[in-house]
């Protein structure tokens, strides 16, 4: 309870130095409204992550936040000049409720907001979705703001040091492991659910994509 409760005036603290006066640029207004839904659904320590982070565009609008709850986050160790790799790591450069996100074929592989950093998609169910093996279990927790959109996550996601690479391909009968699926292939406002066209064209694109694969 002690730590819970020093959490909360540091997040405070932030939260007051972030809307005061200074000159410098402010957060945008849909970061806001994402932040504020945040702290409602008791995602503090995130919240005090984004208001740690210097202000980047890749976070500001257009994004999709991965969020581990402030119990997973009390367990890690982070230099603050670490915060915003972490952040771009949980995040995706696209709002994807959680609808958008059940329509990638599963074993598709999209970028994070870390260009260096990849999420492998497998889907198992609605219960049983995850990115990188961590699972949502919190989806839309975000959906104010015209251009953000957050999920709640079961874990942290490796960093990029230690995040999976491609397997090698082989003879062997194994099948292959579709190459990054382009965000600009997901539509970041199609309606819920999507039409089944939709969905056929991106398994048709993922398909080719295979066997364009070097054997």
């Amino acid at each position: 309870m002690e730590t819970f409760t020093t959490l909360l005036v540091l997040l405070m603290k932030v939260l007051v130095c972030a809307t005061s006066p200074t000159g410098i640029p402010s957060k945008s207004q849909d970061l806001v409204v994402a932040t504020n839904e945040m702290a409602r659904a008791n995602y503090f320590s995130f919240v005090l992550l984004i208001n740690m982070s210097p202000l980047d565009q890749r976070l500001q609008e257009n994004v999709t936040f991965l969020m581990p709850k402030d119990r997973m986050l009390s367990k890690i160790r982070m230099h603050q000049n670490a915060v915003s790799g972490f952040l771009l790591r949980h995040s995706i450069p696209s709002p994807l409720l959680f609808d958008h996100l059940q329509h990638i074929p599963p074993g598709s592989l999209i970028p994070s907001s870390d260009p260096d950093y990849m999420l492998n998609i497998s889907n198992k169910g609605r219960k049983n979705f995850s990115l990188n093996n961590v699972r949502i279990t919190s989806p839309n927790l975000c959906t104010a703001g015209s251009s953000i959109r957050c999920h709640g996550i079961d874990g942290v996601l490796f960093v990029a040091t230690d995040r999976p690479h491609l397997p090698a391909c082989s003879n062997s009968s194994s099948p292959a492991v579709a190459p990054p699926l382009p965000l600009s292939d997901i539509p970041p406002s199609f309606p819920s659910p999507a039409p089944a066209g939709l969905l056929r064209r991106q398994t048709k694109n993922t398909a080719q994509n295979i066997q364009g694969l070097p054997i």
